[in-house]
């Protein structure tokens, strides 16, 4: 995997991948959920939360474009030890808040508002199709802002009341949501 632009375009990062249950954006939808994003985000001015974080992958993009402050929640020990390596690694531990936990039980308590939310899930993961439900009733996605959830054609999200748009990169899927 590697960072595709901003301050550190190009470093690779290479997670331990024995027995780990995640799925990291594969390198082509990273690139082009960014390329979207560019347009709609100032991401020097804004608030990130990146649920399902597991390697850092899209954590690491936003603060690599700009970006001051990123949340990251992941349940999985080592993803998160990994992650907290990789912030040291790069001198960005001051932009990353860190939680190894339950996303779903991050979501009821966190109490603030973001302005991006982005969550890739394991595709398998038996909520999944919750995720965006859960986002709106704790209200944790600010009024002007942007929630994308990462799934696999298995999942259709167009009659959600706050769908906005999705986009294919393969396999991949990013839906669009807003207020």
């Amino acid at each position: 995997m590697r960072i595709i632009s901003g301050k550190f375009k190009g470093r690779r990062f290479y997670p331990p991948a024995d027995k780990w249950p995640t799925r990291p954006t594969t390198d082509f939808a990273k690139e082009g959920l960014f390329n979207i994003l560019q347009n709609q985000l100032d991401f020097e001015d804004i608030t990130v939360l990146d649920l399902f974080g597991g390697t850092g992958n899209h954590t690491y993009e936003f603060i690599s474009r700009g970006c001051n402050h990123v949340t990251y929640v992941d349940k999985h020990g080592p993803a998160v030890k990994f992650v907290r390596k990789t912030a040291s690694e790069l001198e960005i531990e001051d932009a990353i808040d860190i939680h190894r936990a339950d996303v779903f039980k991050f979501i009821a308590f966190v109490g603030r508002t973001f302005d991006y939310i982005f969550a890739g899930p394991p595709y398998g993961l038996p909520l999944l199709d919750e995720i965006p439900n859960l986002i709106f009733e704790h209200k944790i996605l600010a009024r002007e802002g942007l929630f994308v959830l990462e799934h696999n054609p298995n999942h259709n999200f167009e009659n959600h009341p706050k769908f906005s748009e999705s986009r294919s990169y393969g396999t991949t899927i990013f839906s669009f949501f807003k207020w």
